[in-house]
């Protein structure tokens, strides 16, 4: 429920960012205030008892996320490819999230895939080993087929793990809730649309035969990409929680020690991961949303491996085509043109003015164009363009999250083998050739010809649509209907009357 008992859960949760340490290491990455530091305290001295203890053995931003569950931990997964954000030390510290969790035993792994699939892993497996890898959703065995010695990948969902998201996830609602009625400038942001959003993205990842279809589906479209490659699929063992696929054998792409010793490129391999996030996204529209180190391995032969395809982003062809022309107009520091691609997309209500608008993108860029990399500050740039759009009234456009944030991570990891990288510089070439296919005289034939496909599918029925139109049009004007005066002179009163309690009950709630 998403009610007022969650206050106990948001209560619980700052509890345990204080008795865990974590709060003033947060406090501390952020550079926060000296007021917001004493207001922090203040808040979270008195229930300090209340909070959660976790593992004793983790740094205390990783304790307090492993302590207070499975979307917790997603949120730390992200933060963990962003270096330049929250610091080197934490990003360190928060990788432990993305494959290194508590495991649960390979007893109950087994007994899960022979409730799942009907098939008894010891009779279909000849070898079945301790977890590999244990993420927040789900963890990773390691097994050979019987009957043909192949080695596979067992991916079983933890136990429980719908409930324990279900009661992270009301919370967040709850909060977001509060964040709207206490803060009216934040409704922009849309807080419960983006929350429904994340909430959608990761039931997915509940449902380990989406995620299996959602490989398929990515292997088809990639299958000519140089330099990358997904394992193969076992459908026939994959169901509801568990999924079977063939093992990657590779150097894990967090690992820049093992990347180094191994003789692979580590500026290329930034490079790649960049290229490939945006050839997907423009080129296919489908793409992957989890790419962060843990999800991403070297073969020995220097290919990119992608693993977990539980989180999948789609874009329609129009988007790509706006995403693409603002990416475009970014690198030629075309800010009237980015300007512009905002307000006839929709992004910027009509009633601003487009030369503000593109002023205060000129702030945005430039200082990232002839700037060592290094010397980019992400956590500044970020809360600048969050100033940009309250100031132009930009509501957050929940369809382009996972593009954003995808973009986001992929940047992170991309920086974190190459912290000399110029995202610019790589995205150029890409982007160029989706503009010169996309958008032109090309592409006009393209929509055109596909305009007459549809049109000729429905012809049949063209002649019948019109007669129908003008018989209407023919038709005398309806007699509007006598009003009915009293439902309105009982009705408004009630509802106002209603109304003035919910915001009495709502202003002693909060």
């Amino acid at each position: 429920m998403r009610g007022p008992q969650n206050i106990w859960r948001l209560i619980r949760t700052g509890a345990t960012f204080e008795r865990t340490g974590a709060m003033g290491a947060v406090l501390d990455a952020f550079n926060a205030p000296k007021s917001l530091r004493v207001a922090a305290r203040i808040l979270g001295a008195p229930f300090y008892w209340l909070g959660l203890r976790g593992d004793l053995s983790m740094p205390p931003i990783t304790r307090a996320l492993t302590a207070l569950g499975p979307a917790y931990i997603k949120f730390g997964q992200i933060l963990s490819t962003r270096p330049d954000v929250v610091g080197n030390e934490i990003a360190q510290q928060l990788r432990v999230l993305q494959d290194r969790l508590p495991p649960f035993s390979a007893e109950i792994a087994k007994k899960t895939f022979l409730y799942e699939t009907g098939v008894d892993p010891d009779e279909v497996f000849s070898e079945f080993s301790e977890p590999v890898a244990a993420a927040s959703i789900a963890q990773v065995h390691r097994a050979k087929l019987a009957a043909d010695g192949k080695i596979v990948a067992v991916k079983i969902l933890r136990p429980r793990i719908e409930r324990a998201f279900k009661t992270d996830i009301d919370a967040f609602y709850f909060a977001a809730g509060m964040i709207e009625f206490l803060s009216p400038v934040s409704r922009r942001l849309r807080p419960r649309d983006v929350i429904e959003h994340f909430e959608g993205v990761v039931l997915g990842e509940l449902d380990l035969r989406l995620e299996t279809s959602a490989a398929s589906e990515f292997a088809a479209n990639t299958k000519n990409d140089k330099g990358f490659s997904l394992p193969s699929l076992e459908w026939p063992l994959s169901s509801r929680r568990v999924m079977t696929m063939g093992w990657a054998d590779g150097t894990p792409l967090g690992d820049n020690d093992e990347i180094d010793a191994a003789g692979h490129d580590r500026a290329r391999l930034g490079e790649r991961v960049l290229e490939l996030f945006l050839q997907h996204a423009l080129r296919d529209g489908y793409f992957h949303a989890d790419m962060h180190q843990g999800n991403l391995k070297v073969a020995s032969n220097g290919d990119i491996i992608a693993l977990d395809f539980g989180i999948m982003g789609h874009i329609d062809e129009y988007t790509r085509r706006v995403y693409a022309e603002i990416l475009f107009g970014f690198i030629k520091r075309d800010y009237r043109r980015v300007a512009e691609v905002h307000f006839e997309a929709g992004y910027v209500p009509d009633d601003r003015d487009v030369n503000e608008f593109a002023r205060a993108l000129r702030a945005v860029g430039e200082p990232i164009f002839g700037m060592d990399a290094t010397k980019i500050s992400m956590g500044k740039l970020l809360a600048y363009l969050f100033e940009v759009t309250e100031r132009f009234g930009m509501e957050t456009r929940t369809e382009l999250i996972l593009l954003q944030r995808t973009m986001v991570v992929v940047e992170g990891v991309s920086r974190s083998l190459n912290p000399q990288i110029n995202i610019w510089q790589v995205a150029q070439p890409v982007v160029e050739a989706y503009i010169r296919k996309s958008i032109g005289p090309q592409a006009l034939l393209k929509d055109i010809s596909k305009t007459v496909h549809v049109l000729s599918r429905f012809g049949p029925r063209l002649p019948g649509l019109v007669e129908l139109m003008l018989i209407n049009q023919a038709k005398p004007p309806e007699v509007p209907q006598k009003s009915r005066v009293w439902p309105l002179i009982i009705g408004f009163p009630l509802a106002f009357m209603l109304g003035g309690v919910m915001a009495v009950l709502l202003l002693d709630l909060f």
